[in-house]
């Protein structure tokens, strides 16, 4: 099979999620492009060098691994040129970081702190248990999302920021930064869409309490104690029981878990998620989020501006 027929197969004809929203309009040609920018994009990701990270800053979380790690790369190396203030990243693996994916980030994030797996294993078992907590660990299995709950906050305590690896900085993000310096309400980007998938009564019924609507956590502060897992298994086998399963479920539990509470929503001109065509090729903004049909122009332009 020739390369132009390969790459229509594995990813054209193949019904991968970002693809699906390309095509709709762009075509092969199109695709092509995408998939070379997205091959550069990880060649270039093995450069990115940070200097020694600060023991005592405050830390950023990300959930990476094998498949992810040139986006988080990417991610933390913008928000780290860009921040202004000493920032340490801490990786929570998600169960597919080996002894050479170990020493690479280590080697680009010098100072940085990975929770590997089994550290995240032996603290679930001791706080999550899955004789308690079935729901919880039957969806770590199949939705990986929820992973950025469990994984992070789970038997911790403390303000924690949570950053989606699809993102990138182009200017100092003082929202963030001040926040990390002195936390004290959930922080959260805003979504232009309502994307809970569920049904906002339904989940107002569930949580008890009112719910901000246009919640996005692609940069999610939340305090770890102020999670409630009982409630959240509850929450889960409830919200599938009545409308289905949802790649947006984390989204949704996310907002419920900060429902009635005073939140701060970052300045959504400054903090786009889904940025356009025009945006993503002269940023204007301090961060993008790069949801939807946004992660073409991601592959196809955004990743060069960085560097």
């Amino acid at each position: 099979m020739s390369f132009i027929g390969k790459t229509a197969y594995y990813f054209y004809y193949r019904p991968k999620s970002w693809i699906a929203e390309v095509r709709k309009s762009a075509g092969l040609l199109n695709v092509i492009k995408i998939v070379a920018g997205r091959k550069a994009m990880k060649r270039a990701a093995d450069g990115l060098l940070v200097p020694v990270l600060a023991a005592g800053a405050p830390a950023c979380y990300f959930l990476t691994g094998k498949k992810f790690w040139p986006l988080t790369a990417f991610c933390a190396y913008s928000f780290l040129k860009e921040a202004g203030k000493p920032v340490r990243p801490v990786f929570i693996d998600d169960g597919s970081i080996d002894r050479k994916l170990y020493e690479k980030i280590k080697k680009q994030f010098p100072g940085c702190i990975i929770r590997t797996a089994k550290e995240i294993e032996a603290a679930l078992s001791e706080h999550l248990p899955k004789s308690q907590f079935p729901a919880i660990h039957q969806k770590r299995k199949n939705y990986p999302h929820i992973k950025k709950l469990t994984d992070v906050h789970a038997g911790s305590q403390g303000w924690k920021l949570v950053l989606d690896s699809d993102m990138l900085f182009f200017k100092p993000p003082r929202q963030l930064t001040d926040w990390l310096e002195k936390p004290g309400r959930p922080f959260f980007l805003r979504d232009p869409y309502y994307a809970y998938h569920y049904s906002l009564p339904l989940l107002e019924e569930i949580a008890g309490d009112k719910l901000v609507s246009q919640l996005n956590v692609g940069a999610a502060g939340l305090r770890s104690e102020d999670i409630d897992w009982s409630a959240m298994e509850k929450w889960i086998v409830a919200m599938e029981a009545a409308e289905g399963s949802s790649y947006l479920l984390e989204q949704a539990l996310t907002a419920m878990i900060v429902a009635g509470k005073e939140v701060i929503v970052a300045d959504p001109k400054e903090y786009v998620v889904l940025p356009g065509k025009e945006e993503i090729i002269t940023p204007s903004a301090t961060l993008h989020h790069y949801v939807a049909e946004s992660k073409e122009w991601y592959y196809k332009q955004a990743w060069k501006k960085v560097i």
